[in-house]
Order: structure tokens, then C-alpha cells, then sequence
């Protein structure tokens, strides 16, 4: 069982930045960001699949996902933030590669941090 962390979430205005990091009790190939805003269902946003990283339309060039594996971490450096990236984000993980973002495919999840984004 793969236990997942996230922190650095918080509350930013319009136009800031914000790091998320994923802390994972071993190393996975497949790291996803997903979000889920009030009301709305999970979204995924980023992944890293080994050394590849791929995002949605909606934040590319905006967020970056990246990966140290010595320290099983995997970061979301999140810029030029809009209200519309608010929600709860969770890193999700999966020794193979999931179908894309769909959440059933992906097998470990962390409990979320809360981006605020106002």
C-alpha cells in the first residue's frame, strides 16, 4: 500500500504562486495532480509518467509537475494562479499508467490540500 502526503496548499490571489509537494512512502511510475472544486467533480490537471510529464489545456504553461525520486516526492509549481484553480487538490498514484485521468484508474490517493485561489 503506497501512502501519499501532499502539503503546501494555502491561499494566494489572483496571479501568484503556489508549490504543492506529494511525499510518497515509495517510488511509483505513474504520479497524477488532480482537483476538485466545490460542487464540481475530480479533475485531472498534471501527471509524470517516469521522466514524462503531460498536463490539460487548462493549465499548461501555467503549472509544472516534476519528480525527485531519491526522495520519492513529486512537486506541482502552480503560477500565474486564477479563481478557477480553486479546490482541493490530490496527488494520486499508480505502479502502472492509469487511462488518463480517470480517478478509477488510479489506485493511491492522498487526503487532499486546500488551494484558495482569491
Amino acid at each position: 500500500q503506497v501512502q501519499l502526503v501532499e502539503s503546501g496548499g494555502g491561499s494566494v490571489q489572483p496571479g501568484g504562486s503556489l508549490r504543492l509537494s506529494c511525499s510518497a512512502s515509495e517510488y511509483t511510475y505513474s504520479v497524477g495532480w488532480f482537483r476538485q472544486a466545490p460542487g464540481k467533480e475530480r479533475e485531472g490537471v498534471a501527471r509524470i509518467l517516469g521522466g514524462n510529464s503531460y498536463y490539460v489545456n487548462s493549465v499548461k504553461g501555467r503549472y509544472t509537475i516534476s519528480r525527485d525520486q531519491s526522495r520519492n516526492m513529486v512537486y506541482l509549481q502552480m503560477n500565474s494562479l486564477k479563481p478557477d484553480d480553486t479546490g482541493v487538490y490530490y496527488c494520486a498514484a499508480d505502479s502502472d499508467v492509469p487511462r488518463g485521468y480517470e480517478t478509477t484508474s488510479w489506485r493511491y490517493w492522498g487526503q487532499g490540500t486546500q488551494v484558495t485561489v482569491s
